[in-house]
């Protein structure tokens, strides 16, 4: 923050694409059937790994799979976004104390 109580935009912005450039270096991984399904996300959310246990792979049973790995899925990216939601409570700490804790009412924020 400026003196005058102004917000430095040129500094936001850098600790905004800092904060991307983090996201985008980190992994997280999430997993479903207690680990027989796991799925590895990058910080942008593209997948990076899918493993799969070779007990759940049954030709007459192909629903219980996709289950699993959209369990997986799921759960990758509920990491992500908690990931995400603490590399922006960090990246706007002051601000986001300004709004009462907030964040900015915007999805993700």
């Amino acid at each position: 923050m400026q003196p005058g109580g102004q917000f430095d935009i040129q500094q936001l912005f850098a600790q905004a694409m800092s904060a991307q450039q983090e996201l985008a270096a980190t992994e997280v991984t999430g997993q479903a059937g207690g680990g027989l399904v796991t799925v590895t996300l990058t910080g942008d959310g593209n997948v990076r790994a899918l493993t799969i246990d070779p007990k759940v792979v049954d030709p007459d049973d192909v629903d219980t799979l996709q289950d699993l790995v959209v369990g997986a899925l799921a759960d990758a990216h509920r990491e992500l976004q908690e990931m995400q939601n603490e590399v922006q409570a960090k990246m706007l700490g002051p601000l986001a104390g300004g709004l009462g804790g907030g964040g900015l009412g915007l999805p993700g924020v």
